[in-house]
């Protein structure tokens, strides 16, 4: 089940493959140095989600580790509750990676748009603990588990993604101290060592956010966050929440935000999440067989914020061609596919032709 081993990763990195095999759509997602694609691929008409990665942004937000780090493990993850991966490959400009495509939309949005009663956030969650399951079973931290990367299927199921800054857990690991501060566990803010239980803390903090409304430690940076989170431990009230939540609920969910990680819930393992009271009418077998109808499904029309990724960089940053090209080793190369015939027009506002002309930073050879 969760536990599912390894697997070898299948994609033949000697198969030519370029972007030109991909019919853009729109974009369904960004972040600090890439841009989330719906495409189809041409020949076999597949839909995925295509990570376009400008190499520029990633060489001058010095993230080549993360990037590397991403592709390295989603080469060996495969999961029914995590978005995986099909293929790599790169060009002179971008990095890309094509992945399972969830047309649900993530967390963070659906948050937006509704509240979730009480059976739908528990079979969300259930969802998420499923998908952690598998990599804590195979020695890996998430370490950025949020609604952001939290991703919902077209039937309703969740996935987790974005594994840039996850990594095999290591006993000493205090160096390790990335993440989003809002989620972030006290002992991975405060640089200590931490294990698995960290992650099981960003879970406690979604389903808070999910039942109060709001976060449980609020701050606009990491050290008003870390300050709050010293000063004292935020529990969940019965006087604070709807009546129809029960006591179960807020048991679950204090118990995963405490902040000492030897008195956390999942300290012990991800039996003791799983077996919590609040999940014991959870069918786990036949939760990772899919064969639960979702408590909660996503609309059939547009589940993402197209204005903001749509949204390009616009900060002029440029760096030699020739340095680019030896860094992202695992990434199938291929030259950036030449202009169009000059006999052939194309349309300007197509996405394809939007996309080229918003490459929007120069190459210095």
């Amino acid at each position: 089940m969760g536990n599912c081993s390894l697997h070898i990763d299948n994609f033949d990195p000697t198969i030519s493959i370029d972007s030109t095999q991909f019919e853009f759509h729109n974009p369904i997602g960004k972040g600090g140095f890439s841009k989330v694609w719906k495409v189809t691929h041409k020949k076999t008409k597949q839909s995925f989600a295509l990570k376009e990665m400008l190499k520029s942004r990633v060489l001058a937000k010095r993230s080549v580790h993360s990037v590397m780090n991403e592709k390295r493990l989603l080469s060996i993850l495969k999961h029914p509750f995590i978005v995986n991966m099909h293929h790599a490959f790169q060009d002179r400009d971008f990095l890309y990676l094509t992945m399972d495509l969830k047309a649900g939309g993530d967390l963070r949005y659906q948050l937006t748009k509704q509240a979730f009663n009480e059976e739908q956030a528990k079979f969300i969650i259930a969802c998420l603990v499923t998908g952690l399951e598998y990599l804590h079973s195979n020695k890996i931290l998430h370490r950025d588990i949020k609604p952001e990367n939290l991703v919902f299927d077209s039937l309703g199921y969740l996935h987790i993604t974005d594994f840039g800054i996850a990594r095999i857990w290591m006993e000493d690991n205090s160096g390790d101290t990335s993440g989003t501060p809002g989620y972030m566990a006290p002992e991975v803010m405060c640089r200590q060592s931490h294990s698995y239980v960290a992650d099981w803390y960003a879970v406690g903090v979604i389903l808070y956010e999910m039942i109060a409304g709001v976060r449980p430690y609020l701050g606009k940076d990491r050290k008003e966050i870390r300050d709050q989170i010293l000063s004292k431990q935020v529990q969940l009230k019965r006087s604070d929440i709807p009546s129809t939540w029960s006591q179960e609920a807020l048991n679950f969910a204090n118990h995963l935000i405490q902040r000492k990680a030897q008195n956390r819930l999942g300290n012990g393992g991800y039996e003791e999440v799983k077996n919590h009271p609040w999940l014991a009418d959870v069918e786990w077998v036949k939760l990772f067989r899919k064969e639960i109808i979702p408590t909660f499904q996503p609309s059939n029309s547009d589940n993402f914020n197209l204005k903001h990724a749509s949204e390009d960089w616009n900060d002029g940053i440029a760096v030699k061609a020739d340095i680019c090209q030896d860094i992202f080793i695992g990434y199938f190369y291929n030259e950036a596919p030449p202009p169009p015939p000059q006999n052939e027009k194309e349309d300007p506002n197509s996405q394809k032709s939007k996309r080229r002309k918003n490459s929007f930073f120069k190459f210095i050879n």
